[in-house]
């Protein structure tokens, strides 16, 4: 099956509608919940990660994504947010984003990763990919998603994520042969919450401005079946095991009902 077989369909604009958004999900493989963060939270969000992000750049900690092109610098992420301010537990177990968790892969899942990624002026596009690429293909079906957190207005000026819509149909990661596929900007503004399954085709976008900064964060959940991309038995700041909630021990993998048990039982 090509590309060329599945039907392209344009997205969807924003929406508060939940329904609609998972209808949307379903049919392009993606969906926009506009105003999912009010503004003050979104504000406390955009100041903790663009002071984490300053801070890594100062003390030298910075870490390439393996997405991003080897010599390309202008994407910065900012990596295990968890650990660097509450807030982002926030955006891990917001109901809204474990609605979709829930509805799309079921529950218990896993939060494999949740980064930053900040585009600056100039800033170059990363490999086109798909975020379950590492399971067996082809695949059975969806393995996993993407939230994403609008810190800033994407727009296609700025680098926004660019994607193919409908291409989670193929069931497969685009190839060498892909690579000249049409994709279409994610737009969305600042404080709404994307929720994208793990076969879409995207990338992020060129950011063309002079003086435009876009962040966005990008929270990846699996099944409880799949080993997390960050490795948080080692990497998580232990408060949160002691103060986390219910939900978030089992999405960090501390509370688990089938495998991670601790001689057969949950390690919590």
């Amino acid at each position: 099956m090509t590309i060329q077989d599945v039907p392209i369909t344009p997205l969807r604009a924003p929406t508060t509608d939940v329904a609609r958004a998972l209808a949307d999900l379903r049919h392009t493989g993606l969906c926009v919940i506009r105003d999912a963060l009010t503004p003050d939270p979104l504000g406390e969000v955009r100041d903790a990660v663009y002071r984490a992000a300053r801070s890594d750049r100062r003390r030298g900690r910075e870490v390439k994504f393996a997405g991003d092109y080897p010599e390309d610098d202008t994407n910065q992420r900012v990596w295990n947010l968890p650990s660097r301010d509450p807030i982002f537990l926030d955006l891990v177990e917001h109901p809204l984003a474990l609605t979709f968790v829930r509805e799309t892969i079921g529950w218990p899942a896993l939060l494999s990763n949740i980064s930053a990624n900040i585009t600056g002026p100039g800033g170059g596009e990363m490999v086109f990919h798909a975020d379950q690429t590492y399971m067996p293909q082809p695949w059975s079906g969806v393995q996993g998603i993407n939230v994403i957190w609008c810190v800033d207005d994407f727009t296609e000026a700025n680098g926004a994520t660019r994607v193919v819509p409908g291409s989670h149909r193929l069931n497969r990661a685009p190839t060498e042969a892909d690579h000249g596929v049409p994709t279409v900007p994610l737009e969305a503004p600042a404080g709404s919450m994307v929720v994208m399954e793990g076969r879409v085709w995207h990338k992020t976008g060129n950011n063309r401005t002079a003086d435009q900064t876009r962040a966005g964060i990008f929270g990846w959940y699996t099944g409880p079946i799949y080993l997390p991309q960050e490795n948080w038995w080692l990497s998580l700041d232990p408060s949160i095991r002691q103060f986390g909630s219910d939900n978030l021990l089992v999405l960090f993998g501390y509370r688990v009902t089938s495998f991670g048990k601790v001689n057969g039982a949950s390690p919590e």
